[in-house]
């Protein structure tokens, strides 16, 4: 058997891959739409440990202390059951996680690529400026800098370039999506393939989150992710679809509740 090079990125079938060879459209380099995938994704199994570790729940990396404004929603009793859990839940994937913060992922494992220090401080400094509490910029630098801290750590990283790491450690501070565009690089993951386990990791975090709070039984936590797994394929396509000049963080609410959790009386997360 002939082995594929290490650290070689998963193919996706009819979707376009930012492999370290590829060559970006003259829409790509002016901030355009990427293209997105119109057939199943089809993965090469050498890539599934990669994906399976970034998206693990267990990633060294606190993001199970912190709630992203669920707590103070259960609290003004927005969330109290599984269906308002769920939309919840569901409406912070689509509106914020796919318009938002998966948009500037998706051009940060572009530009990691070609370690550009001052795109990829840019684009950074666009990730930690629209946390729109002291709350959320906290789990943002904090998961990021867990996450630095980790992938550094990593033995056998052939395709973890040296001025990628010096990029790395210049970032200061770094957003979690910053450092995890260039993890899953750095574990020959695509951009789709990315995006997944970076939803992925999101939406365990915050079913969980949910179990604690309302609570629910495991059944329906369980429920809520089969749920939310349905919807990520539209939600990675509505990524792909936008543009830089179209990324939105409009989420008033989640603000008002981020911050509200910050003075919450009694709390079991982190503010």
């Amino acid at each position: 058997m002939t082995r594929r090079p290490v650290g070689r990125v998963c193919r996706a079938a009819a979707h376009r891959r930012f492999s370290p060879g590829h060559t970006k459209s003259a829409g790509e380099r002016a901030g355009g739409a990427y293209s997105r995938p119109t057939k199943a994704v089809s993965l090469d199994m050498e890539c599934i440990p990669g994906l399976m570790q970034l998206g693990s729940a267990a990633l060294p990396i606190g993001a199970f202390s912190h709630s992203l404004g669920l707590e103070s929603a259960v609290y003004a009793g927005i969330v109290k059951d599984a269906n308002s859990a769920a939309r919840w839940i569901g409406d912070y994937l689509d509106l914020i996680w796919a318009r938002g913060e998966a948009p500037l992922w998706l051009r940060l494992h572009a530009a990691w690529e070609l370690a550009d220090a001052d795109e990829l401080a840019r684009l950074n400094d666009r990730v930690l400026a629209v946390r729109e509490s002291s709350e959320l910029l906290l789990e943002c630098t904090q998961t990021g800098h867990s996450l630095r801290l980790w992938l550094l750590a990593l033995p056998e990283m052939p395709a973890l370039r040296d001025d990628q790491r010096a990029a790395l450690v210049a970032l200061q501070p770094i957003g979690f999506a910053c450092a995890h565009a260039l993890a899953a690089r750095a574990l020959g993951l695509s951009a789709s393939t990315g995006l997944h386990a970076c939803a992925w990791g999101l939406l365990e975090n915050l079913t969980t989150a949910a179990v604690k709070l309302v609570p629910l039984g495991q059944t329906q936590g369980q429920a809520i992710l089969r749920r939310m797994a349905l919807k990520l394929p539209a939600a990675i396509a509505t990524t792909m679809a936008l543009t830089e000049e179209t990324v939105s963080h409009f989420a008033p609410m989640l603000a008002i509740r981020s911050a509200q959790h910050e003075s919450q009386y009694s709390r079991l997360f982190r503010s």
